[in-house]
């Protein structure tokens, strides 16, 4: 039986063109890590956050393999990594040289089936048998609502240039950049940064939106 893929499913969110696009987001279900800093330091909070999802995110996705098997489970791909990202004293987004200011919520969609028990039973497993810290994540909904996306091809650092394009398309259909109520910059890594040349990774970059 062919495995659900979220990618395949929800091209309209994951697979946009590399133009600006108005797009509403449904309520979707996370597991989530909060934390600060540059995400490029070796050894340090952001890569620890990360390995802490994907340890947990891959204990559901087997769960297939034990004696209990989740209700309602399905067979799926592992959904792509996403992160909300801050500047921690508010400064715009577009200064890529303060990744030490970075506040960032590290992040993996999951599927229905995944209850509130199916994810503590994947953080105790993760606990005992990876050794690895899971206090920290958490499984949340995130109602995200109206923004605008873009697919940005290239290295992270040049992203400011495409966030550049999304604002002028903002600006000339009547929309208005909405960080309030905690909503935040969003991007969804489609390309495995260890597998991809710099110049090909593609990252799908979203901007909280509402009616001007």
């Amino acid at each position: 039986m062919e495995k659900f893929d979220y990618k395949k499913e929800y091209k309209d969110l994951y697979l946009p063109k590399n133009k600006p696009v108005k797009v509403l987001v449904p309520q979707m279900s996370f597991i989530m890590v909060d934390g600060q800093g540059d995400p490029n330091t070796e050894g340090g909070e952001y890569k620890q956050a990360v390995e802490v999802l994907y340890g947990i995110a891959y204990t559901i996705k087997m769960s297939k393999m034990g004696r209990s098997v989740p209700e309602g489970y399905i067979e799926y791909v592992m959904p792509p990594l996403e992160g909300l990202w801050t500047i921690a004293d508010g400064s715009c987004m577009l200064d890529c040289g303060r990744k030490d200011k970075l506040c960032w919520t590290a992040m993996i969609r999951q599927p229905e089936f995944v209850t509130y028990g199916v994810f503590d039973w994947a953080c105790d497993e993760v606990r005992q048998k990876k050794g690895l810290d899971t206090s920290k994540a958490r499984l949340q909904t995130y109602s995200e609502g109206l923004c605008v996306q873009c697919m940005h091809c290239g290295s992270y650092d040049d992203e400011p240039a495409t966030i550049k394009l999304i604002n002028s398309f903002i600006a000339l259909n009547g929309l208005t950049e909405d960080f309030a109520s905690g909503r935040r910059h969003h991007e969804i890594y489609i390309s495995n940064p260890l597998r991809t040349k710099v110049e090909r990774l593609k990252t799908v970059l979203r901007i909280p939106v509402r009616e001007a």
